[in-house]
């Protein structure tokens, strides 16, 4: 009897600007699977203070890592991709606690070019005043965590090209 091959649960993660909600979507779309905006899954009072340029404490991210997380576990054995920052690797154990299958896709860039396509992002809540902030919080991926980094240079299209190529080299769920 054929294996069958069971899709993973994506966690797209990195700084503000690096393209999460960019490359989510086409790599949701080049895997076959459904893709959840991350940020919709913050409470008001969040978006309220990263509106206002003040960065989120843990306290105000559990609840919303904790709704990503229970996205991606519904998503389990199915496959799906989600955005979500994942900064720090609390953050990541939290999702991972949710999801045990869970990898993640780290969008890698230079602050510079980060910061150039932040400033040319239109209607998005997060200003560019948080993302040293962001890069403060960033704890890279570990080498005992499931997952891969992607550099954001090129085009989306290039991007996600390299983040499915990357994503072929991982185990597929539950080996």
């Amino acid at each position: 009897m054929q294996q069958l091959h069971t899709p993973h649960v994506v966690v797209v993660m990195g700084v503000a600007g690096t393209g999460k909600t960019t490359i989510g979507p086409l790599l949701a779309a080049r895997l076959g699977v459904p893709y959840a905006e991350g940020d919709d899954f913050h409470p008001p009072a969040n978006i309220t203070k990263m509106t206002a340029g003040t960065p989120l404490t843990d306290e105000d991210r559990w609840p919303w890592l904790d709704a990503i997380g229970g996205w991606a576990h519904g998503r389990a054995g199915l496959g799906g991709v989600v955005s979500s920052s994942a900064l720090k690797r609390s953050y990541r154990d939290r999702l991972r606690a949710a999801t045990p299958g869970v990898v993640f896709v780290h969008l890698t860039g230079s602050r510079e070019l980060i910061e150039d396509r932040m400033s040319h992002r239109q209607g998005h809540f997060m200003p560019t005043a948080l993302l040293d902030s962001q890069f403060a919080t960033l704890q890279p991926l570990e080498a005992d965590e499931a997952g891969v980094a992607v550099d954001v240079t090129g085009t989306p299209e290039e991007i996600t090209e390299r983040a499915v190529d990357a994503l072929k080299g991982l185990p597929e769920p539950g080996r």
